[in-house]
Order: structure tokens, then sequence, then C-alpha cells
């Protein structure tokens, strides 16, 4: 398989697996899959990342998503 090739499958399966965790989430859901707040919300995370307290959300928002994936690996 080419190089290009290959590299198109693997950022073909980063934006599958990031699409995914939007949906795991639940923020489909509770959007009602509305694009455009989708892409609001996720301008205020770049926003807030920007910021001064990038180092606090970044922390607290790993802290979350470990327990989220830890809990689900429990009870799964």
């Amino acid at each position: 398989m080419r190089d290009w090739a290959v590299a198109r499958r693997e950022r073909t399966r980063h934006l599958i697996e990031l699409g995914g965790l939007v949906i795991k989430a639940g923020l489909v859901d509770l959007t009602d899959d509305d694009r455009a707040t989708l892409y609001g919300a996720f301008l205020t995370v770049a926003d807030r990342l920007r910021g001064e307290e990038r180092g606090n959300a970044l922390a607290l928002w790993k802290r979350k998503g470990k327990r989220a994936f830890e809990s689900e690996q429990g009870s799964g």
C-alpha cells in the first residue's frame, strides 16, 4: 500500500475515533445533532485552552475523562 493511502487511513481512523468521543459524551443527543451548537461548544473549549486557565482545564478534563473510561471498563 502506498504511503499516502496509509496516511489517509490513519487520518480517517483518527477522525472516526474523535467523532466517537463526541457521541460517547452524549453531545450529539444533548444538542439534537446541531452542528453549529457543537462547533460553538468546541470553539468555547478552544478559547479556554488559549487562556490563562489552560493548565487547570486540561488537568480537570483529563482526570474526568480517565475516570469515565475506567468506570466504563469496570462496568462493561
